[in-house]
C-alpha cells in the first residue's frame, strides 16, 4: 500500500511538472529576501533543529526548491523538466565527484584508524596540560590529510583513553576546532575544501588558510588543554607490544596519490573533458579496489555513509540552484560573516554558495566556513561525528560556556590572517554571469572599518 501511495504521488508530481504552467522570469521577493533563499534558510534552519532527521529534512529541503523554481522562476538554463534537466546536466559530475569522495574517504578513515596508529601516538605525549596540547596538534596534522570527521573521531578515542572517559566539554570543543583548523588548508582534509578542489580552485589557492588556523589551533588547545587538565589529567598506558599496520599506511597513501594525481593530470592536461566525467572520485575507488586484496576494507561503514551522503548532496543541490547573481559581493567582510553562520548552519552549503558566486579568497573562505563551524556543536559534521560519541556535548549552552575559546580563537585568527595576508580574491573560476567581485585589498579593508 506504501509503494503504491509513493508511485501515485511520484506519477502526480511528474504530470504536474509536465502540465502546470511556469511563470519564468525574477524570483519572488519577501522583505527584499528572494524567497530561493529563504526557502533555503527554513531548510537549514530544520537541520539545526532536528538532528535525527537531517537525511529527510534535507530531501524535503530539496523537493521543495525544485518545485518552487519549477512553477515559478525556472532554472539558469532553461524552464520546467527541460530546464531541471539542463541544471543537473551541468551540476552532475560535481554530485559525483563528491558522493565518491564522501563514501572512499570514509573506507580511508578506517584503514588508518585500523592501523593502530592512533592507539601508540598517545605515548609519546608529555604528562601534565601540555600532552592534550600535542593530542590536539596531532589532529590538526592527522585532518590535513584525512577527512576532518576522521580526524576528530580519532582524537575522541585517544581522549577517551588518555582521561579514562571522563573528557571536558571545552577539550571536545577544542578537537572539533583543531580537526576543523587542520582541514582548512588542504583539499583532502576537508568537505568544503575537496569541494572547492572538485570545482576547479587550486589547493596553493586555500593553503594560506593555516596562517590563520595555527592560530586559531594554538589558541583554542592552550585553553582547552588547561581546562581538561584541572577536570582530569592524563593518564597514559599504551600498550608497548602495539605495532603499526603499514599494508594498512600504505593504502592511506595509494589513495591519496590516485586522488590528487588524477586531479592535476585532468585540470592540466584534460582539463577540457574535466567537466564531462567525475575523474577523481572514479580515480579513489580505483585505487580502493586495487588494495582489497591487501587489507578488506570496512564496507559495513557505507550504509550509514550513504545516508550522510545523500544528505550532504541534496543540501549541495539546494545551493546550486540559488540565484547567487543577487548575493552581496564576495568580501573579506562575508567572508567574516560566513564564518559564523557556518556556527549554525552546515557549511556544506555556504561553501557550495560561494563556488558558485566566486569572487573569494578561498583560503580565507576555508578557513572562515571550516572553522567557523566549531563554534557550535552541529555547526560542522566533525562536531556532530564527536558529539554521537560523547552526548554530554549536545548542549548548545555547555559548549559555549565552556567552548568559549574557539570563537576568540576563530576572530583573532581571522585577524591575523587579514592583516598579514590581505585579501587576495581570484576571479572567478567558473563564469557566473552579473556577479560582482572585489579584486583589491583596500575595498575589503573600508568594509571591516
Amino acid at each position: 500500500m506504501d509503494r503504491a501511495v509513493s508511485r501515485a504521488c511520484i506519477r502526480a508530481l511528474v504530470l504536474f511538472g509536465l502540465s502546470c504552467p511556469v511563470w519564468a522570469g525574477e524570483s519572488i521577493m519577501v522583505a527584499g529576501i528572494p524567497l530561493d533563499f529563504i526557502l533555503f534558510a527554513l531548510t537549514l534552519l530544520g537541520v539545526a533543529l532536528f538532528h535525527n532527521y537531517t537525511l529527510y529534512v534535507g530531501l524535503t529541503g530539496l523537493a521543495t526548491i525544485t518545485l518552487y523554481k519549477l512553477v515559478f522562476t525556472g532554472f539558469k538554463y532553461g524552464d520546467g523538466l527541460a530546464g531541471l534537466g539542463l541544471h543537473f546536466q551541468h551540476e552532475w559530475v560535481v554530485l559525483a565527484n563528491l558522493f565518491c569522495l564522501l563514501m572512499g574517504f570514509a573506507l580511508l578513515s578506517r584503514h588508518f584508524e585500523k592501523s593502530h596508529v592512533p592507539v601508540i601516538l598517545p605515548k609519546y605525549l608529555p604528562d601534565d596540560w601540555k600532552g592534550g596540547f600535542v593530542m590536539l596538534v596531532m589532529v590538526f596534522v592527522l585532518s590535513s590529510f584525512l577527512d576532518n570527521i576522521a580526524a576528530a573521531l580519532i582524537g575522541g578515542a585517544m581522549a577517551h583513553q588518555l582521561f579514562k572517559g571522563k573528557v571536558h566539554v571545552g577539550y571536545l570543543a577544542a578537537i572539533v576546532a583543531a580537526s576543523n583548523a587542520g582541514g582548512s588548508g588542504s583539499v583532502v582534509g576537508d568537505t568544503t575544501t575537496t569541494m572547492m578542489w572538485i570545482d576547479g580552485v587550486s589547493p596553493v589557492s586555500v593553503f594560506h588558510a593555516y596562517v590563520a588556523a595555527v592560530v586559531a589551533l594554538c589558541i583554542t588547545a592552550y585553553f582547552g588543554s588547561k581546562q581538561q587538565h584541572a577536570y582530569s589529567p592524563i593518564i597514559k598506558n599504551a600498550n608497548i607490544h602495539t605495532r603499526v599496520d603499514k599494508p594498512r599506511i600504505g593504502i592511506v597513501l595509494l589513495i591519496l596519490v590516485f586522488a590528487i594525481v588524477t586531479n592535476i593530470v585532468v585540470n592540466v592536461e584534460f582539463s577540457a573533458i574535466s567537466d564531462y566525467f567525475p575523474f577523481i572520485g572514479v580515480a579513489v575507488w580505483v585505487a580502493i579496489l586495487l588494495s582489497v586484496p591487501v587489507r578488506r576494507p570496512d564496507w559495513e561503514v557505507l550504509p550509514e555513509t550513504f545516508k550522510g551522503s545523500v544528505f550532504l548532496l541534496s543540501l549541495v543541490t539546494c545551493a546550486s540552484m540559488m540565484p547567487v547573481e543577487q548575493l552581496p559581493p564576495a568580501s573579506a567582510l562575508a567572508a567574516l560573516g560566513l564564518g559564523f553562520v557556518s556556527a549554525v548552519f552546515d557549511n556544506i552549503p555556504l561553501t557550495a554558495l560561494a563556488l558558485k558566486q566566486g569572487g573569494y579568497d578561498w583560503g580565507m573562505l576555508a578557513y572562515a566556513v571550516g572553522f567557523g563551524g566549531s563554534m557550535i556543536w552541529f555547526g560542522s559534521s566533525a562536531g556532530v561525528a564527536l558529539s554521537n560519541m560523547y552526548p554530554e556535548a549536545k548542549s548548545v549552552g555547555n559548549w559555549l560556556r565552556h567552548g568559549w575559546h574557539v570563537a576568540l580563537a576563530y576572530v583573532v585568527g581571522f585577524a591575523v590572517l587579514f592583516f598579514t595576508l590581505g585579501w587576495q580574491p581570484h576571479a572567478p573560476h567558473k563564469a557566473v554571469e552579473g556577479v560582482q567581485v572585489e579584486s583589491a585589498v583596500p575595498a575589503a579593508a573600508e568594509a571591516i572599518q
